[in-house]
């Protein structure tokens, strides 16, 4: 995989290059009357739905909690919630989802966000050597191994996703 220049990249390539962690852009046209953005990233890719993952935005107790599941998957909300230690989770607002990443529905990425959140990476991303990720607007993933999106995101693994 090769490390992409930060300028003129998104807010998750940019914040990727100055971290030193390589990756992949890899696009696609985005069609707008598309119901699923991750099922229309793996299939315009041509990529394994397991190996591409959707960006959720959760209030858990009423703090923003991100999940990162496979797109043929759903959120577990019980198992998120347990995973930071919470007793009830919600999904959050689109609206609101957007403020607090910087980024629109359904290409909100994992890294780059405009503040920092909890994140939880479902344990079953970490079974391959690389996975995708939006890479910050509809159109766009990012490929780069599961260690480096949890050090970029900091995010812990959990099974959280059904």
């Amino acid at each position: 995989m090769a490390k992409k220049n930060a300028a003129g990249g998104t807010p998750a390539t940019v914040a990727l290059t100055r971290a030193g962690i390589r990756f992949t852009v890899r696009t696609y046209d985005h069609d707008p009357s598309a119901t699923s953005y991750g099922l229309e990233a793996a299939d315009a890719l041509g990529l394994d739905p397991a190996r591409v993952l959707k960006t959720l935005c959760v209030s858990v107790d009423g703090a923003l909690v991100i999940g990162i599941v496979p797109v043929a998957g759903q959120l577990d909300l019980k198992a998120i919630a347990a995973a930071v230690g919470g007793k009830r989770a919600t999904m959050a607002d689109p609206g609101q989802a957007e403020r607090a990443t910087g980024y629109v529905v359904g290409g909100i990425s994992p890294v780059g966000q405009k503040r920092s959140h909890p994140t939880v990476l479902d344990e079953s991303a970490t079974a391959y050597d690389t996975v995708f990720v939006s890479g910050g607007k509809r159109g766009m993933d990012l490929e780069l191994a599961p260690a480096d999106l949890i050090a970029a995101t900091g995010a812990r693994t959990a099974p959280i996703a059904r």
